[in-house]
């Protein structure tokens, strides 16, 4: 059974992850880095191998989101998955069902700061052309543009939308569904990565103590990730379309703050486009 790690794209999920991995898995041997590969993306090429035909043709992958998952889960294991895919359905096939999944936490970010880390992420020219990208209700990350085309070779194509569908629909997952602010573990970390620790004790059935919770918030802070990076480099950095070059993954952390960094025009279209959402989550 799957318990997602579901969120927009720079809302925090590899910190999430980090903590999850840093609590659950305790070899000492790998840095908190390497301990990311046991929670691995969703979707990707080698979960549709010998299912179908054409990675590059969404109607069939879409059509094959449920057999893919089922094979994942015939070792009766359970296991987390990352995720940036929309909690959707195209031609009545779903993304994931209850029968596959046992329950997923969404991760949220106010979108005035999802927008800087969004920009030097895909390396966007500028704040209009990452504005673009987050009110694009057919946006694809990876080979899919809005014409289906396919356009990159380095990520299999996972539908987003845009960011109020995306926290509006994962918001419809019924099954052991929690919901996680960026923000709240940027400002009360122990009380909120307790709540995930009881929340995972629940489901996995184990005991998490307090001072392992502790421990791991240590492991995964953006700190020790970031020295991390620079000293063993990143497999998830992203490359620079124009240089080719590595980027740095972990980069402003908690420097990213909207008030400083983003222009006012840009900032009031992001208000206007998303007050209902941003209300809801007291960013308003």
């Amino acid at each position: 059974m799957i318990i997602w790690i579901a969120s927009y794209p720079k809302s925090g999920n590899t910190w999430l992850r980090a903590f999850i991995t840093s609590l659950l898995y305790k070899d000492k041997n790998l840095n908190s880095l390497d301990k990311l590969r046991q929670i691995h993306a969703y979707p990707l090429s080698k979960d549709f191998y010998h299912i179908i035909d054409n990675f590059e043709n969404f109607k069939e992958i879409s059509e094959n989101w449920e057999k893919s998952q089922s094979i994942l889960n015939l070792d009766k294991k359970i296991k987390f998955l990352k995720t940036h895919h929309i909690l959707c359905s195209i031609n009545n096939n779903f993304f994931t069902t209850y029968k596959n999944s046992l329950g997923a936490i969404y991760i949220v970010r106010d979108p005035r700061n999802v927008i800087t880390s969004l920009k030097h992420h895909y390396s966007l020219k500028n704040y209009d052309e990452a504005l673009e990208f987050m009110l694009d209700k057919d946006r694809f990350s990876g080979k899919l543009d809005k014409k289906n085309n396919y356009i990159r070779e380095t990520e299999f194509p996972t539908y987003i939308s845009n960011w109020n569908n995306h926290y509006k629909a994962w918001k419809n997952f019924k099954k052991n569904y929690l919901l996680i602010k960026y923000e709240d573990l940027m400002t009360n970390p122990k009380k909120k990565f307790k709540e995930i620790g009881k929340y995972l004790s629940k489901l996995l059935q184990i005991k998490i103590e307090d001072i392992d919770v502790e421990e791991a918030i240590l492991k995964s802070s953006f700190q020790n990730l970031k020295k991390s990076e620079e000293k063993f480099g990143f497999d998830e950095a992203p490359t620079d379309d124009i240089t080719n070059k590595k980027k740095k993954f972990f980069n402003l952390g908690p420097d990213n703050d909207w008030k400083k960094n983003l222009p006012n025009n840009v900032r009031k279209k992001i208000e206007d486009n998303f007050s209902a959402e941003m209300e809801e989550l007291n960013y308003l």
